[in-house]
């Protein structure tokens, strides 16, 4: 048994990895600022058994500096996600990304804790070699468009992590998630499941960015916290970078279809330029495919949820919040 800390616990990956914790009989510690996380996706663990949250800032020193010296293991997840908020608040996105990794490493040094530190496929950045392997070349586009500084600033927590256990012995394990998906995702800072289920039970036009024709693979949360938890008890996977995700690859334009199916809905589907739906000269990746022989071989992991159970999990999430 060990005592978790969850930065971003608050948050719709965070709050199930909190859940798969305590019920495994570890006591787990939140810390979440709620700028991104909601505390109703955590409200149902307070008063629980070995359960405590706070909200603050990861950069507040003072208080990480106690709630590590309090636990064993760090899971950080805290960051700033989703394409939206990227382009719309890339100062904030550099400076939540970098700093609060910063400062979580630091203070792990010095009462010698594991981290877990959550990464992204974004690192891949317009990389054509797919699928994507830990150890690949990456290929980002030009510092002029703000899309690529979300991938940049997690590259280089994965750079200081891997520095830390480098140069001090730090134990480090990076985790890079693709399209994670399920309850309590919203779709406000542009996650596409829940934005597309979120329209298509409206009746409102399902908005597909581009043409429709890029891929991507979704990979069910109760699947990737598995992963997590099981990469923790891991020692082999200390110093390490594993791909989480699904090998279901699909357009998203066939995503829509299916989310409209699934729903039962009669809404349109309505093709959106980038430069609309975006900034002028946005760029997007057409293929993300995950090479996940590293976890298979580390763990025994793979993602067993079809993408259609991802959906009606999505779907029976929403419904069970309309009025």
């Amino acid at each position: 048994m060990f005592h978790a800390l969850i930065t971003g616990g608050a948050g719709f990956i965070g709050s199930h990895l909190a859940e798969a914790l305590l019920a495994a009989g570890h006591p787990v510690t939140v810390v979440d600022n709620l700028s991104t996380g909601h505390f109703e996706n955590i409200a149902h663990l307070a008063g629980a058994p070995g359960f405590r949250f706070a909200i603050e800032d990861i950069r507040n020193e003072v208080v990480m500096d106690r709630l590590l010296s309090e636990c064993d293991v760090i899971f950080h997840l805290a960051a700033a996600v989703g394409v939206n908020l990227i382009v719309e608040s890339p100062i904030h996105t550099i400076e939540t990304n970098v700093n609060g990794t910063e400062t979580v490493l630091r203070i792990a040094r010095r009462y010698r804790r594991k981290v877990l530190i959550a990464s992204t496929s974004e690192v891949y950045g317009k990389g054509v070699q797919v699928p994507f392997a830990e150890d690949d070349d990456r290929l980002l586009g030009p510092t002029t468009k703000s899309r690529w500084s979300y991938a940049a600033s997690k590259a280089l927590d994965e750079f200081m992590a891997l520095a830390y256990h480098k140069e001090v012995g730090l134990p480090v394990v990076i985790f890079r998630l693709f399209n994670t998906v399920g309850p309590r995702q919203t779709g406000h800072y542009g996650m596409v499941i829940p934005r597309f289920v979120t329209w298509a039970l409206r009746g409102a036009p399902i908005q597909v960015y581009g043409d429709g024709q890029q891929t991507r693979c979704f990979a069910a949360v109760g699947d990737v916290v598995r992963a997590i938890v099981a990469l923790a008890d891991a020692p082999h996977a200390v110093g390490e970078v594993y791909n989480i995700g699904s090998a279901e690859e699909v357009t998203i334009l066939e995503l829509a279809e299916r989310v409209r199916a699934r729903s039962g809905s009669s809404s349109e589907i309505a093709l959106i330029p980038y430069d609309q739906a975006y900034e002028a000269g946005f760029e997007d990746m057409r293929r993300r495919v995950p090479d996940t022989r590293k976890i298979r071989a580390a763990i025994g992991w793979e993602a067993t949820t079809t993408l259609d159970e991802i959906i009606d999990q999505v779907v029976g999430y929403y419904r069970g919040r309309e009025p």
